[in-house]
């Protein structure tokens, strides 16, 4: 189960806190961002940090980058990896309406 986004507590009273990423999801995007350092193939790399599959991982990934809290602690980043599994999609759906992009 995926570790639920802290608040940072140091807001004014009536202020809502931004949410902070937790040691996992840090871990998370530090991978994405440098996974080529690491010996071997990623989803090695995958199972011996996080110790779950690779597909598991993705699931989290994917709701990862959707959130504002991974956006603020590495827009460049997440905005990559957005764009990333925006293309992935869009070829995906092409090729099941046989159409060409």
């Amino acid at each position: 189960m995926a570790e639920p986004l802290r608040r940072i507590d140091d807001t004014p009273p009536g202020q809502d806190a931004k949410p902070a990423l937790g040691d996992r999801e840090q871990r998370m995007l530090a991978l994405e961002r440098e996974w080529w350092k690491y010996s071997g193939a990623k989803e090695q790399a995958i199972r011996d940090l996080f110790n779950m599959s690779a597909t598991h991982y993705y699931q989290l990934l994917n709701a990862l980058i959707d959130t504002e809290a991974a956006l603020a602690h590495d827009p460049m980043l997440v905005k990559r990896l957005r764009r990333l599994r925006s293309t992935r999609q869009r070829e995906r759906s092409a090729r099941r309406l046989g159409a060409d992009i």
